[in-house]
This record gives structure tokens, C-alpha cells and sequence, in this order.
């Protein structure tokens, strides 16, 4: 069937126009169809299956790892010999974490305890929970700092009731008894004579405040009325700032909860976040881009500056009194404790406090902290927090327990907790946040490319048409005037024949006559 291609070029010349046209639309319009995607799957909203489910029961496995410092030389130490220490782990727990009571609230956010539970895991574990450890016992070496400027005879006093508990400088218990606590005939007479002086009314382990607990009700931003505060702490047990600090900024609670972000990330985002825990807010900043499991991330670590003291940084003055940069004291929010937590193996800390201690060797990739987020999200998608719990210890006069030890800030255990998103959530989150909006986003890009592309094509086949068209208009007008010039030539010859031809009959008839005339003469 014959039809006409220069038409048909035209045709596809203005669906070229109207392809050009939909996808410049789409690089205008495109962004923002995904950014309010973005914001109703960040949104916290019972609504939204995907984001409220993620937040409300974490759908990716997480696992605690303890790694114990053994000590090696407790004799040695009571000597005034630095400690020996050896590294003993991992022994790996699965965290579960599930919000309950949670409540709406007309002002946009939204109020919820977590709770957690903890399971061991041998197969990921290097041992059993039975196996022993010797550690620090903070009962004695801890309670001996916290009495030292009290007077010498209530310490005596204080020293005899542990000699009559039998108890030492140094526990050595399986690792069960050191995470989830232990039968202890000294924490029994201070829990019936001195109540609230510990922070269990049962047995006393290192994990036993944080096994089938809460983290405390935390009121947090649902996004609905700006989706930046999404996930924001508004509130932390009815407070909006803390008492435990000296200056009104350590005292603030910032951030979030510490399981999701805000989303719209840039580099030069920070990710700060609240840890009851630590009893302080903390802050992360952006090292470098990356990608997890094929979806675009950005990792965040801890500055150097985190756990530096008063002195080497001076926004971290009001959370001393202090010691060497490298070490935070949070002994105000654990019962006067002289306790401190810093990176695994005191690192980005001072030297100094690594010359006290033999066999500690901090790496940033063993022992550093980090977070890796899909920045268009907030949403982590790989997660290691690393930190490690201390004891301030020193020979205290009263003490006989506490001997010739030099004054050191003692390792006991570091913990990593650490989790990605896997399965069906990696599936979902990377098909309805990466995949749909990549999608579109290439796909005006295709659209001005086959727009422009077909009318290129469009338009040479078109001229060629034209062209065609011209060139056959041209040879028939040729031939015809070949044709005409021919019939004009035949024609003209034929006059020719005919003059031709009379003139010699005029000629014949001429010398027909001459020749009558001379035979007359």
C-alpha cells in the first residue's frame, strides 16, 4: 500500500517535539514527584506500611558483640605494675528491639517505649557463656574511689564489710555472670541496709540494667508538619534537656533516637542523636560516600573531638570534670560510679592512656564507629557503633583491697552493636526508594534523547522525501520537453522535405518551358 513518507516524517517529527517536551517536563517535575515520595515513605504514619514498620520493629537482624579484657596479672597490679590485659571474644547476643505504648499526639509527634531483649548466639559467639573471665570488680574499686575524701575510719570500716563478703579487687566469673549478674551475698546486704546505693535491686552484672529493659519514653517528630523534624527527639522522659551536665549545651538533647535521620542528606549534614545510655547527646559527620548492597550511602563516623576533654575542646568542658582527651566520665549518671566510656582500645585517645595499659592496639577499622545512610532516606543501612566501658582505679588509703595500684583508667569490655538492612526489607526499601525513582529519573532523560533522536531521523527522511519529490517533477518536465523538441525536429524536417520537394518541381517545370522555347527558335 503507497503512502506518502513525507507526511508520515512530519508525523513523527511532532511526536519527537512531544517527547522532547515530556521529558524536559520531567526534569522539572520529576524531582518533585520523588522528593513527595520520599516524604510520605519517611513519614512516620501508620498509614505507610514500609517506613511505620521499620520504625516501629526493627525488620533487620542486630547483634551485640563483647569482647572482655582479661586480666593477666591481677597480683602484679596490686604490686603497682601496669595491667596486662588480653582481648577475649566475640560473645555475640541478638538484640530485639519493639516499641510499645505507642501514642499520637495532635502537635505532630509521637511518644513510644522501646524495649529490648537480648539472646546469645553461640555460632557466632568464640565460646560459650560459661566461659571465665577476670575483670576489675567494680563493687570494691569502684566504691573505694568514690569514698576516698570520706573519713578514714568509715573507710576501714567499709574495707573490713568486703573482707567479711570475701570479696576482692578482681572477679573472675563466666561471661554469663559478668553480662546478666550474679549472686552476691555484699549486694544483698546493701540492697537490705543501704537501698537505692546500687542500681539493681538484684543481682549485679555489667548488662543486667539493659536485658528486658527500656530505653525510657522517648517523644519524637512524626514529620507531619515539616519533614525535616522527622524522627527528632522532642522530648526524653518528659524532658527537653538534661542535669547531669555542667553547661546548658552538654545539657541538650539533640537528634534523634539514634535509628533513623531526617531525609534529604548532603555532605554537609551531621548526624546527631541522643543515647540514654551515655547520658548525652553525640554527634557524627560525613567521611565519605559509598554504596551498601548496591544502594547509594553516605558514611558517618565520630570526630576525634567526640570524647576529647575541656581543655583540648572547649565545647566538651561542661561534661568534666575530666581526664585525658580520649575519655568520657559518666559517672553522674551511673550512681557516682567511676566509670568511662571511649572507643575500643582508647582509640583517637591520649598516648598516655595506652602506656598504661599493656596489650591494647586500636585500628580504625576494628574499632572505629560509623554509619552508613541512604542520604535521599535518613534511612542507616549499615550500622557499628563501637564503645567501651572503664573503671578509674588507684590505691585508696583504708583500702587494703586496693593495695599499691597505680592510678589508671582500666579497660573492662568493648561492645559493638551492629546491624544492615537484608531480605525482604532490603528488597522493598531498594525497590520502592532507589529503583522507582532512578527509574524516573533516567527515564526523562531517555525521553529527550529518543525525542531528539526521532527528529533527526524524522527530518532527513522528510527533506529526502521532498527531494525526491522535486527530482521526479524535474525529469518529467525534462521529457516532456524532450519529447516536444522531438516532435518540433520531425516536424521541421518534414517542412523541409516539402520545400524541398516543390522547389524542384518548380525547377523541372522552369527547364520544361526553356527547353519548348529554344526548340521554337
Amino acid at each position: 500500500m503507497a503512502f506518502n513518507k513525507s507526511n508520515v516524517s512530519a508525523v513523527f517529527i511532532v511526536l519527537g517535539v512531544l517527547a522532547v517536551f515530556f521529558g524536559i517536563v520531567l526534569v522539572f517535575v520529576g524531582p518533585i514527584v520523588i522528593d513527595d515520595q520520599v516524604v510520605k515513605n519517611t513519614m512516620i504514619d501508620p498509614n505507610n506500611e514500609l517506613s511505620y514498620t521499620m520504625w516501629k520493629d526493627l525488620p533487620v537482624p542486630f547483634f551485640m558483640s563483647v569482647y572482655f579484657f582479661n586480666v593477666l596479672n591481677p597480683e602484679e597490679i596490686l604490686k603497682g605494675e601496669k595491667p596486662m590485659v588480653e582481648e577475649r571474644g566475640p560473645y555475640v547476643y541478638r538484640k530485639k528491639c519493639q516499641k510499645e505504648n505507642i501514642t499520637f499526639h495532635p502537635n505532630g509527634t509521637v511518644s513510644y517505649i522501646e524495649f529490648r531483649k537480648y539472646f546469645f548466639e553461640r555460632s557466632m559467639s568464640v565460646g560459650n557463656e560459661s566461659d571465665i573471665v577476670t575483670i576489675p570488680n567494680m563493687l570494691v574499686l569502684g566504691a573505694s574511689v568514690m569514698m576516698q575524701d570520706m573519713p578514714y575510719v568509715l573507710r576501714l570500716l567499709v574495707s573490713s564489710t568486703f573482707k567479711n563478703f570475701k570479696e576482692g579487687p578482681f572477679l573472675t566469673k563466666t561471661v554469663g555472670e559478668l553480662m546478666w549478674g550474679y549472686e552476691s551475698k555484699l549486694v544483698e546486704f546493701l540492697n537490705r541496709y543501704l537501698p537505692g546505693m546500687l542500681p539493681t535491686s538484684g543481682k549485679f552484672g555489667l548488662f543486667v540494667e539493659f536485658n528486658n529493659s527500656n530505653t525510657g519514653l522517648f517523644t519524637v517528630h512524626t514529620g507531619k508538619d515539616d519533614i525535616r523534624k522527622v524522627h527528632k527527639v522532642d522530648s526524653w522522659n518528659g524532658l527537653r534537656e538534661l542535669t547531669y551536665w555542667g553547661t546548658p549545651q552538654c545539657n541538650m538533647i539533640n537528634g534523634t533516637a539514634g535509628q533513623m535521620w531526617p531525609p534529604f542528606m548532603t555532605k554537609e549534614s551531621t548526624l546527631p542523636f541522643y543515647s540514654p545510655d551515655a547520658c548525652r547527646s553525640m554527634e557524627l559527620v560525613y567521611k565519605q560516600s559509598g554504596s551498601f548492597k548496591g544502594i547509594p550511602s553516605y558514611r558517618f563516623v565520630a570526630p576525634k573531638t567526640l570524647f576529647a576533654n575541656g581543655m583540648d575542646y572547649a565545647p566538651n568542658e561542661g561534661f568534666c570534670p575530666c581526664r585525658q582527651s580520649g575519655v568520657l566520665n559518666v559517672s553522674t549518671c551511673h550512681h557516682n560510679s567511676p566509670t568511662f566510656i571511649s572507643h575500643p582500645h582508647f582509640l583517637n585517645g591520649d598516648p598516655v592512656l595506652r602506656e598504661f595499659v599493656l596489650g591494647l592496639h586500636p585500628t580504625e577499622e576494628e574499632h572505629g564507629l560509623f554509619i552508613d545512610i541512604h542520604p535521599l532516606t535518613g534511612v542507616p543501612l549499615n550500622v557499628s557503633v563501637r564503645l567501651q566501658l572503664n573503671l578509674y582505679m588507684k590505691s585508696v588509703s583504708g583500702f587494703t583491697e586496693t593495695g599499691k595500684i597505680s592510678e589508671v583508667v582500666m579497660p573492662m569490655l568493648w561492645f559493638e552493636e551492629k546491624g544492615y538492612i537484608d531480605g525482604p526489607a532490603l528488597t522493598t526499601f531498594h525497590t520502592n526508594l532507589v529503583v522507582l525513582p532512578a527509574v524516573m529519573e533516567y527515564m526523562q532523560y531517555i525521553f529527550i534523547a529518543l525525542g531528539l533522536a526521532t527528529i533527526i531521523v524524522a527530518s532527513l527522511v522528510h527533506y529526502k522525501a521532498k527531494s525526491s519529490r522535486h527530482v521526479s517533477v524535474i525529469s518529467t518536465v525534462t521529457e516532456k520537453l524532450e519529447n516536444k523538441d522531438k516532435f518540433c525536429r520531425l516536424n521541421m524536417k518534414c517542412y523541409l522535405v516539402k520545400q524541398t520537394g516543390s522547389m524542384a518541381n518548380n525547377i523541372l517545370f522552369t527547364a520544361h518551358n526553356m527547353m519548348n522555347w529554344i526548340s521554337c527558335v
